[in-house]
């Protein structure tokens, strides 16, 4: 008997819970190729990060719904597959491509694409069955099966407070396995060989430790997923013309450079730029730099950079002055508890943001490694998603390229920006005397909505006040 076939939607996943819509990047498969289970079928743009959305089934494309460059919302179709379906499958396909869903993400820390079809489903929770990332890390933290907790988000959907209300109320593995089986008589899915491996919100893929242990035991490692692209993409150019007479040429705009276009215009269009400088003294900073950077390399194998420093003067200030690290919220303004630190990172063709996760809890050092980290990951091109969200400052070194002055542009929708500019030996009056001595610019750009000159005055002497009041004895530890 021929195997019945049967036409899905694949939709357009919610990579974060934070995230509302996505940009196709690129096609990986056209209408007519045969898709594998867990192989990548497009690559999509989300908070300037390229990202691969694998199936979760095993089937042929069909029409694709949305054409490169173009933003779609979360939960809307992107695309149209043909699988195998007998009728019982076909019955059950919302609720087993549901558990693949939770099995792939306890299993790999990848997030698959959701699939929908005509099969009936509640329409007062037409969402039910779509679970976020860091929902699905919850469960399988957990051990729990997310078709047996009651969603109070919207359409039905399951939040992490469900998830964690539930599991006050004593829910387990065990319990909530019963429980699934019991309302729907539904097959729970078979152990996994990496069912030991847990993982957070922002991780997407086996480490390269895991990979070798996964392969030492004779299980086969999936190096689909979604991940990042292996190194920037430097833009390919059109040439206009011909011979030694055309007078310009085109540059393809990527889809990293139309998100950082979109920011860009969002940010400067829509709150109030102010920029403020000050010079700051920091003989003492590179003294105590010089004295240390040997033996931090030698101990922690990376570079005991300026920025590290001032990052920590930063987050010092901030403290002192919290409406810093807020955002507009029009008819409020929200402040923010955790200082997440944003750090611009330039590449060939971008700059990118990633973001040091509490960072007013991390000394120097941590600071330098977490900034080595992170920069290392975006040249790379190896950073995660989680790598990019929840900022609520942004500094940027611009002085490592000999930049002295510039305006920058807010993170949008943060409220301030500083940068760092290049230190430059100049003659300075100490006392009615000349001396000479390590200067640098510190440029902040302000959300007007938000803070006025006086408050961002005294950030900025507080600022300066960390960075000069380093010492000989300050410690990196």
């Amino acid at each position: 008997m021929a195997e019945r076939m049967k036409w899905i939607e694949v939709i357009m996943p919610q990579l974060a819970e934070s995230l509302v819509s996505a940009t196709i990047g690129k096609w990986l498969k056209k209408p007519g190729d045969r898709v594998e289970q867990y192989e990548p079928i497009c690559e999509v743009i989300t908070d300037k990060v390229n990202a691969e959305i694998p199936s979760t089934l095993d089937g042929i494309m069909g029409d694709l719904l949305v054409e490169e460059g173009t933003t779609i919302a979360v939960g809307e179709a992107i695309c149209r597959m043909q699988v195998a379906a007998s009728d019982e499958e076909a019955a059950e396909q919302v609720t087993q491509v549901s558990q693949q869903q939770e099995q792939v993400q306890h299993n790999t820390g990848r997030t698959p694409v959701a699939a929908s079809n005509t099969a009936e489903q509640d329409p007062n929770q037409p969402m039910r069955h779509r679970y976020s990332p860091a929902v699905q890390s919850l469960a399988a933290e957990h051990g729990l099966n997310l078709q047996s907790i009651q969603g109070t988000g919207a359409g039905g959907r399951v939040t992490r407070k469900d998830v964690l209300a539930f599991v006050s109320l004593g829910g387990n593995a065990g319990g909530a396995s019963v429980q699934a089986s019991t309302s729907s008589g539904q097959h729970t899915s078979s152990a996994s060989p990496f069912s030991g491996v847990n993982r957070g919100n922002g991780e997407l893929g086996l480490t390269a430790g895991e990979a070798i242990s996964a392969a030492d035991a004779g299980v086969p490692v999936r190096h689909s997923g979604i991940h990042l692209t292996e190194s920037p993409k430097i833009p390919q150019i059109e040439v206009e013309g011909g011979g030694q007479g055309r007078s310009e040429y085109f540059i393809d705009v990527t889809p990293v450079r139309n998100a950082i276009a979109r920011n860009m215009r969002q940010s400067v269009s829509e709150i109030p730029h102010a920029w403020t400088m000050i010079e700051v003294d920091v003989t003492n900073l590179v003294m105590l730099r010089n004295k240390l950077k040997d033996e931090f390399k030698r101990k922690e194998g990376i570079n005991l950079t300026y920025l590290s420093f001032m990052m920590k003067g930063v987050v010092n200030a901030i403290k002192d002055y919290p409406i810093m690290n807020s955002v507009w919220a029009v008819d409020k303004i929200i402040v923010k508890r955790d200082i997440n630190l944003s750090m611009a990172v330039g590449t060939e063709d971008s700059v990118l943001t990633p973001v040091i996760k509490h960072a007013d809890q991390r000394n120097i050092a941590g600071l330098a490694r977490e900034v080595d980290e992170l920069a290392r990951k975006t040249r790379e091109g190896t950073l995660k998603l989680d790598h990019m969200l929840g900022g609520t400052f942004t500094v940027n070194n611009t002085g490592s390229f000999g930049s002295i002055l510039s305006q920058p542009i807010i993170n949008y929708p943060q409220a301030a920006i500083l940068t760092f500019e290049s230190i430059v030996k100049k003659p300075v009056v100490i006392n009615d005397m000349i001396a000479v001595r390590s200067m640098a610019n510190l440029c902040l750009s302000l959300d007007h909505r938000i803070l006025d000159g006086v408050i961002s005055g005294r950030f900025l002497q507080r600022v300066k006040e960390n960075l000069e009041g380093y010492t000989m004895e300050t410690k990196v530890y």
